[in-house]
């Protein structure tokens, strides 16, 4: 929560199973970047990903590119959740080279560096891309509980409790 990343372009991974808050945190981070003045943009992988894949011209792209390169912090929700094609594979190879050693950018994920082969499969940029993405990088491993998980069981325990209170009344 210091933002010392933005003042020299390290990136940040926090790789985690699903449920554990990386999402949350990761929003906490954008909200006390933006509060210090400095330009964030929040996106999941795959809206990134199909919004730069639907584009059909060169100049457009560009442009769009010339957008998610922009901003003091990049966060990237949601890497590993869908596979992607090769197309993509070059696509965020291209935005993490725009903005590697220029400006920070944020990953999510729930698959291992070993296992991004998965997400993007045959694509011969992956270990490129990640590369890159460590280079000058934290790597936050996340474990524990899901938050959503204790979250449902405490309200069971509460709903429970309400109920035999309201049955055993006066």
């Amino acid at each position: 929560m210091t933002l010392a990343l933005l003042g020299t372009a390290t990136n940040a991974i926090m790789v985690s199973p699903s449920r554990l808050g990386k999402t949350t945190l990761a929003q906490n981070i954008a909200h006390q970047a933006v509060l210090r003045g400095h330009t964030v943009l929040f996106t999941t992988a795959g809206q990134l990903l199909g919004e730069l894949a639907a584009l059909d011209s060169d100049s457009a792209l560009r442009r769009r590119l010339s957008h998610y390169a922009a901003p003091a912090l990049l966060l990237i929700d949601e890497v590993g959740y869908l596979s992607y094609s090769n197309r993509h594979a070059d696509l965020l190879f291209e935005l993490i080279s725009r903005r590697h050693e220029r400006k920070s950018t944020l990953i999510t994920t729930n698959k291992s560096f070993a296992e991004w082969s998965e997400v993007f499969p045959n694509a011969a940029c992956v270990v490129a891309l990640i590369d890159r993405l460590v280079h000058h990088a934290e790597i936050i491993a996340l474990k524990g509980d899901s938050y959503r998980h204790k979250e449902a069981q405490e309200r069971a325990v509460a709903t429970a409790r309400q109920r035999k209170s309201v049955r055993s009344g006066p």
